[in-house]
């Protein structure tokens, strides 16, 4: 019995200063990271965040706002390889993924793998694509391979997508489908700059200075930090909420007197899934081994939003996703 927990209390510790070094290294890497991208410190830490827990990110804002910039700055941190697909109308499928070639000397066929082998891909507006493209990413998204002619292929391990929209141009795109919505663990929504980061912004660009980015991790570094992820504890109290949340976003006859009448269909258990993954990730860059319902609410917004249609009432009453969350989350007992 005593050497049973000594042995948990070993667990303990080891798993303790394990969170504390990534609570470190995650500081450490927005540090380097604000030496090239002025603010947005939201959005860089929920880009980590993912990073960490293994999902891809949306990222949804005006063009100019450096959504590009961060993506490169953080592949640049990590070391990891880099690919840039520029989506239009009339990219193919087999651009993004490749194809199957014939060579000629020795009469056979074989693959020609696309951009999409790579640890980090951006898909920089990914709604301008159709419809076929935007399918292609599904199996790569989800199960981290491809399918080129009749075998699959698996991708680089870590595989981490970060798409970009524009959400005030219509002209020309294409409204991405709820299936591949729904396999982007989180949309994070870049917001103009403050008075004075535009001013930082200003000062910094008029010099000729390029911040060289140190890196700082590597790959196998980051895959040791998602398999710290199971080592984040989390409470049968603090998962049942993570269930209650989700379940209020479904509509049925016990919720059509609440706020989900307010949703045509709601989140999946892939977003159950995501939002418990990404609280343990928040628990983990806070430095604690646990999670508590704080890591959830945090984050809920984010895993959540892209996930719920909204219905006819919600349209006509002008009510966005985020403030249908906000009455949701506010609504759920917290543990």
């Amino acid at each position: 019995m005593l050497n049973t927990e000594h042995k948990e209390n070993e667990n303990s510790s080891r798993a303790s200063a394990q969170v504390e070094r990534a609570q470190r290294l995650v500081i450490q890497i927005k540090e380097e990271i604000a030496k090239s991208v002025v603010g947005q410190k939201t959005v860089i830490h929920n880009l980590l965040l993912c990073l960490i827990a293994g999902g891809h990110v949306l990222l949804d804002g005006v063009p100019g706002l450096a959504k590009t910039l961060i993506i490169r700055s953080i592949s640049q941190i990590f070391g990891a390889s880099f690919k840039r697909i520029q989506f239009t109308p009339d990219l193919l499928p087999a651009d993004l993924i490749g194809t199957m070639v014939y060579r000629q000397q020795t009469g056979e066929f074989l693959p020609r793998k696309g951009p999409i082998f790579t640890n980090v891909v951006l898909a920089d507006e990914i709604n301008r694509a159709p419809a076929k493209v935007q399918s292609a990413m599904l199996e790569a998204m989800e199960e981290r391979q491809v399918t080129i002619g009749d075998f699959s292929y698996p991708l680089p391990d870590p595989f981490f997508v970060m798409a970009t929209q524009n959400p005030i141009e219509q002209e020309g795109t294409y409204p991405l489908p709820e299936a591949e919505l729904d396999r982007f663990m989180m949309k994070l929504l870049v917001h103009y700059p403050t008075e004075s980061e535009e001013l930082a912004i200003l000062y910094r660009m008029s010099g000729d200075e390029v911040a060289e980015l140190q890196k700082i991790v590597d790959k196998k570094e980051i895959l040791s930090l998602q398999h710290l992820l199971a080592q984040i504890t989390l409470d049968e109290r603090i998962a049942q909420y993570i269930v209650s949340l989700i379940i209020m976003t479904r509509p049925s006859p016990e919720n059509m007197t609440t706020f989900a009448r307010f949703v045509e269909f709601g989140a999946s258990p892939r977003a159950t899934i995501a939002l418990a993954r990404g609280a343990r990730a928040q628990a983990m860059m806070k430095g604690r081994t646990y999670v508590l319902p704080e890591d959830v609410k945090e984050i809920a917004k984010h895993v959540l939003r892209h996930r719920i249609v909204l219905s006819y009432e919600a349209e006509a009453e002008q009510l966005s996703a985020d403030e249908i969350l906000d009455k949701i989350i506010t609504s759920v007992a917290v543990p």
